[in-house]
């Protein structure tokens, strides 16, 4: 068969999204498959598509591109197909209309699926009896606004199936529609195994991933996380995703005094490295219409806790076997799962590989399979010979008429001719990496994008003429990546950032290697190494897609582990590495403006290398239009003063993420200002009294 998606925007993130590529994907293996993308925002799709399924682009939104829509006329006159109340509406247009419609008439597909109710409205309207006609729910029935509601169902009439991904979400819509001789079933979505490694369980780390949106109520997940704290202290919360509650949640954390326990991430291309990361994933909806993150989490074997909400969660976890399920809207009950499974390590594993049994029931060639079973049930009830004659004469003419104003697919580059047999490949590497408890990082690069006999990774310091040379383990399969191991034992890497490249010793050939999976999970439990200077490495994927190490080298460093803000004081608890504490310790503000205005306050040893401090005042406001003081711990009355800094974790850049609230100090005048914490570019601590 042949089977087209069609989708609003394929190169985009989203949940819709994910589970039709991962469909796609899976359908490929045995069929001819087509995924229409309305839109064109990206050069390449930064979900990734199989190989094997064809790309079609029709409208393009890209400014800088010789194929750019938005100088057409047709762009300003909204979409006569469309409902008005879709929430993407306004982003269809009379040239949508006009690319989709002449799609639709000139497919030769055998099936073709809408994934959202603009498309399905349009697929209703000018689809064709040639070919299956079949709709996709991913929200569910009592989710949309009346309008959309009444249009998608209105348009479902004109339909062969309607497949919602819950059995609920179905049986809703057959209640509903009593009298619709469309048929409506339930397929969930499927959830490919993740190539990243699984979950260990021991991070102190609670994960969350979605659209920032109320109906996810990671504000009772904040309220709940609050109470999680009181108890456990040490653990931490990050929320994954974009969205319009990102300043609600962000004033939430504030008033909890979250700010050092829950993070607002953003978004992440490979949440499959994310997840391998937490111990415990959370779901706090109101709703789910299916629940992609939580087959994602039990993917990397880590236990969900999440509402019992419509309809998704209840359909996939079993209570107490593979995860938790609590009422949903009470933060109590959600705080008391979560701690169920902080304070029980053994319970978290064992539901984690009950999790990672469960989610088989969703592997893409399973769903894949109950696809072609629907398909071919639908074509055994409408298909007669004559249309069977009728498709292959189409298809026959297909291949003479002009193709008019549709947009092709994506042409592939021509190949390259053929090299002499002395001749090497062209060198194209790309790898991952992994991280041990040790601090230390494993390189992989894939065969399949270079050749030669001898390879070296070379280390290039960006801002500087550095470099080091790491020689690529040669595997004993041809098809197996080649290996470095960085160690701390053995190198030392000046702090900065540094990007690799693969070099061929045949005929010195190096090439930036591009990233692929980077894998972080050992640096939430390693620890510098002692007896030798500070140094931390931190591999990243650039947003240019390369990858690269960001490094820390101090001969001793103060890792901030606690910043409290407090209604009169800010407060900060460290851990020294490299140096020793003594008599005379001192926390140091050195303000950027000069030495008058340098301030100190006592650190109290808590430990052989732990401290505690507490700021109450700062010196008279400066000249400056926002006063600065970078943070220094002085371990010592003869110590050297060492920065004090947040580095021994995964975080490359914390200044997104780490946000501080500010809290009232007084000068020695009497006079009050307002100061908060912030991070620096390296990562360091410094207070601002804007």
């Amino acid at each position: 068969m042949k089977i087209v998606f069609l989708l609003h925007n394929a190169y985009a993130i989203g949940g819709t999204v994910r589970s039709t590529l991962n469909l796609a994907g899976a359908m490929a293996a045995r069929h001819e498959v087509e995924i229409v993308s309305v839109f064109r925002s990206e050069e390449r799709p930064l979900l990734g598509v199989n190989r094997k399924v064809r790309l079609v682009p029709l409208v393009d939104e890209r400014d800088d591109a010789p194929t750019y829509d938005g100088g057409n006329p047709l762009m300003a006159r909204p979409s006569t197909v469309v409902p008005p109340a879709e929430v993407l509406a306004h982003r269809y247009t009379e040239l949508t209309d006009e690319r989709l419609r002449d799609f639709l008439n000139g497919t030769d597909a055998d099936v073709v699926v809408a994934t959202r109710p603009a498309l399905v409205v349009f697929l209703a309207r000018h689809g064709s009896r040639r070919y299956l006609r079949v709709g996709q729910e991913h929200l569910s029935y009592d989710n949309h606004v009346p309008d959309v509601r009444t249009a998608q169902n209105e348009a479902l009439r004109h339909l062969d199936a309607f497949v919602t991904v819950s059995a609920q979400d179905a049986a809703d819509h057959r209640d509903h529609l009593p009298g619709l001789r469309t048929r409506i079933t339930d397929i969930p979505n499927a959830a490919p195994r993740p190539k990243a490694e699984r979950s260990d369980v021991q991070a102190p780390l609670v994960v969350a991933a979605g659209r920032l949106m109320p109906v996810k109520r990671y504000d009772l997940l904040i309220e709940a996380f609050a109470r999680v704290v009181a108890v456990r202290p040490e653990w931490r919360l990050r929320i994954y995703g974009q969205g319009p509650e990102r300043a609600a949640l962000r004033a939430a954390v504030d008033a909890h005094r979250l700010n050092d326990h829950v993070f607002l991430m953003g978004a992440h291309p490979t949440m499959e490295t994310e997840w391998a990361k937490a111990s415990v994933a959370a779901v706090s909806s109101d709703w789910e219409s299916f629940g992609m993150t939580i087959l994602e989490a039990m993917h990397a074997g880590v236990p969900v806790v999440a509402t019992d909400c419509p309809h998704g969660p209840g359909e996939i976890i079993t209570d107490g076997s593979d995860g938790l399920l609590v009422p949903p809207g009470d933060a109590d009950a959600f705080a008391a799962g979560l701690l169920k499974l902080i304070e029980d390590t053994d319970q978290r594993r064992l539901m984690g590989e009950a999790a990672r049994e469960t989610v088989q029931r969703f592997a893409p060639r399973r769903i894949a399979d109950q696809y072609e079973r629907l398909f071919g049930e639908l074509r055994e009830a409408r298909t007669s010979t004559t249309t069977k004659v009728t498709r292959r004469v189409r298809r026959a003419l297909a291949t003479l008429l002009p193709q008019g104003s549709r947009p092709g697919p994506e042409e592939a580059p021509p190949a390259a001719p053929p090299l002499a047999d002395d001749r090497p490949r062209a060198l194209r590497p790309k790898g991952g990496c992994t991280t041990d408890s040790t601090g230390g990082v494993r390189i992989t690069v894939n065969a399949a994008g270079v050749s030669g006999k001898d390879l070296t990774l070379v280390l290039r310091h960006r801002h500087g003429d550095d470099e080091t040379r790491v020689p690529l383990e040669r595997p004993d399969d041809p098809k197996s990546p080649w290996t470095a191991n960085l160690s701390h034992h053995r190198l030392t890497l000046a702090e900065g950032r540094w990007d690799l490249y693969v070099e061929r010793a045949e005929d010195g050939t190096r090439r930036r290697l591009k990233a692929g999976l980077v894998e972080q999970r050992g640096l939430l439990s390693a620890r510098p190494v002692p007896g030798k200077a500070f140094a931390w490495w931190i591999p990243y994927a650039t947003k240019d897609g390369y990858l690269a190490l960001r490094t820390f080298h101090r001969p001793a460093h103060a890792e901030a582990t606690a910043l409290r803000t407090d209604d009169d004081s800010l407060s900060v608890e460290g851990t020294l590495h490299g140096a020793v504490l003594g008599e005379g310790a001192l926390l140091l503000g050195v303000s950027r403006d000069g030495r008058p205005h340098d301030f100190e306050t006592p650190a109290t040893p808590t430990g052989e290398r732990t401290f505690r401090a507490r700021i109450t005042t700062l010196p008279r406001p400066t000249d400056a239009d926002k006063p600065l003081w970078d943070l220094f711990l002085r371990p010592s009355e003869a110590a050297a003063p060492v920065r004090v800094g947040r580095i021994t974790d995964d975080i490359v850049d914390r200044k997104p993420t780490a946000k501080h609230p500010s809290t009232t100090l007084t000068t020695p005048t009497g006079r009050s200002v307002q100061a908060h914490y912030f991070f620096t570019i390296t990562n360091d601590v410094a207070i601002s009294a804007p």
